[in-house]
């Protein structure tokens, strides 16, 4: 009894929080520090909104305080191979040096893209089902969940307080699944069992009732389509990344005898990798992309991509501005994608492109539950790994609060459930919650498709100004030594006013630059940076005065050797 005693009051320090995914959509990534020992769980993108975006492609973490602290760091898990789980993991990996740990088709997708980001050195180690390793000075117990992806697992990280497990994305499905679906629940009995002391569940689908499935199903749904639609070729989008959804739609083509055209390299890549992993599929079924224009009947076109990308490709077919496709009026397209946020607007593009040109449009995902725990799901979790304290993640703070009553009518008092912020770090000692402290700044990172960071928001600000206010332009010469005008001053503006009537403004504003120059020259305080600071404020004050309007300005004062 001594040595139990002992051993729970050893000073053992846990903190765990987010570097994003709380209150938002994407940019999942957790932090579970154990002592010295430092482990992430996932490193996810998100789109930015459509108002937002103004150029930006997708957003990341803030990463300062893993690479100030990245010699700690134990190991990265990367549960599955979604943008929102594993997209930021390149731009991590440019900062830091870290051991990954992935399932195997994860593991292909990331040397895919460690390989377009020109990355080298990483080592990435493949999970097997009911792996336990010993990881930093910590054992971790990865057990296989069913989800989207094949090898989606779920992490639990020993330490002598109890087990931090987090659940993964995941849904109960008893059905006669691939082994590379099957979740296997007796592991998180057993940990609870043993004692975990946190358990970390993500909250998209909390506020729904029951459990999700069988109702992420669209393998019916599209058999039907194909069975109403013999003798017309079949358009149907799908997400890269929703490997499970390919994989039903394939199996209801070979169900039906019909022929597939898979449209994108990208999409022929993943057959490949998975019939690596067994999943076969009849090769006479299989037609060369070649044959789109001459197969005008029967088959099935399934055409994969990521977020817009996908959705814009759709608007180009029905346009005829893809040159290997000619779009027919009896041509069928089928959606099986979701419009996930910051994608609406170029999906009601693509909706207004088909309808033009007389095709017909089937949404296939209306009423179908994408693979995430509802309510019944999460108990489930929650009930077999019995833990100390809850934590809701991964989600808008509507899903987290739902999510936390879910714990709260399972018998939780609100002192054992624990709503976080990015940023915002749960200390634990002794089995005890001692802190639930703000401790970090973090500020969002924009990434431009060029890969230009952007910590500020200084660029995004910039487009934000150029969009709305437009821009104006002043160029002057002055002699280099005398500091006198030779030439200009030159106006030019895009996007704050016709010219032709307001040319007083241009005249006013080209005015402002001489007698500002001229001012600095006489009393002797002329630097050249300084002196465009006080013209680009002078002109940008009466500007609004006159306008309404905040343009970008941007005087250039060029010092001529004659």
């Amino acid at each position: 009894m001594k040595t139990n005693n002992k051993k729970q009051n050893l000073k053992e320090t846990i903190r765990i929080f987010a570097l994003g995914g709380l209150d938002e959509d994407g940019k999942n990534m957790l932090v579970v520090e154990i002592d010295q020992d430092i482990y992430i769980i996932e490193a996810g993108i998100k789109f930015p909104d459509e108002k937002e975006s103004l150029g930006i492609e997708f957003i990341v973490q803030d990463f300062s305080y893993l690479i100030e602290n990245q010699d700690r760091i134990a190991g990265i898990f990367i549960t599955h191979g979604h943008d929102d789980v594993m997209g930021a993991l390149p731009y991590l990996m440019k900062n830091i040096k870290a051991n990954i740990y992935t399932s195997p088709l994860a593991s292909k997708a990331i040397h895919k893209a460690f390989r377009k980001e020109r990355i080298t050195g990483a080592k990435i180690y493949t999970i097997k089902r009911h792996d336990n390793r010993k990881i930093g000075n910590h054992k971790v117990v990865f057990f296989p969940v069913t989800h989207a992806y094949p090898g989606t697992f779920g992490v639990a990280i020993s330490s002598q307080q109890g087990y931090i497990v987090y659940s993964g994305e995941f849904i109960e499905d008893y059905d006669d699944l691939h082994d590379s679906y099957r979740g296997d629940f007796t592991t998180c009995t057993k940990l609870g069992n043993e004692g975990v002391l946190v358990l970390l569940q993500e909250s998209k689908g909390a506020e729904r009732t029951g459990h999700t499935s069988p109702n992420h199903r669209v393998e019916d749904r599209f058999a039907r389509v194909l069975e109403q639609n013999e003798h017309n070729r079949v358009f149907i989008s799908v997400y890269t990344q929703s490997v499970y959804r390919i994989q039903e739609i394939i199996d209801a083509c070979i169900r039906y005898q019909r022929p597939m055209i898979f449209y994108t390299k990208e999409l022929r890549d993943l057959i490949g990798n998975l019939e690596e992993m067994g999943f076969s599929i009849p090769h006479e079924l299989i037609l060369d992309p070649s044959m789109i224009k001459t197969q005008k009947t029967d088959v099935v076109v399934i055409i994969s991509g990521q977020g817009k990308s996908l959705f814009k490709t759709l608007s180009n077919i029905a346009n005829d501005e893809v040159e290997d496709i000619d779009f027919d009026q009896n041509d069928v397209v089928v959606i099986a994608s979701p419009v996930i946020p910051g994608v609406e607007k170029v999906f009601k593009s693509m909706e207004n492109d088909i309808y033009k040109e007389e095709g017909q449009i089937l949404v296939l995902d209306k009423n179908v539950l994408s693979m995430h725990p509802s309510k019944e799901d999460l108990k489930m979790m929650i009930f077999l790994t019995k833990p100390k304290y809850y934590i809701p993640v991964k989600g808008e703070y509507r899903h987290l609060y739902m999510n936390s009553q879910i714990a709260m009518e399972m018998g939780y008092s609100p002192s054992q459930i624990i709503l976080l912020d990015n940023g915002q770090v749960a200390t634990f000692e002794n089995q005890k919650l001692r802190s639930c402290s703000m401790e970090l700044e973090l500020h969002d990172v924009m990434i431009d498709g060029k890969e230009n960071w952007d910590m500020a928001g200084v660029v995004l600000k910039d487009r934000e100004i150029l969009s709305t206010d437009g821009v104006m332009i002043l160029a002057i010469g002055l002699d280099a030594k005398t500091k006198k005008i030779i030439n200009g001053p030159d106006v030019q503006t895009r996007g704050l006013i016709y010219v032709k009537d307001a040319e007083y403004i241009t005249t006013d504003v080209a005015k402002i630059m001489e007698e500002t120059i001229n001012e600095a020259v006489k009393n002797k305080t002329y630097e050249n940076m300084q002196t465009r600071n006080e013209i680009r404020d002078k002109i940008s004050k009466y500007l609004f005065k006159q306008t309404a309007k905040r343009p970008m300005v941007l005087p250039v004062i060029l010092e001529i050797n004659q």
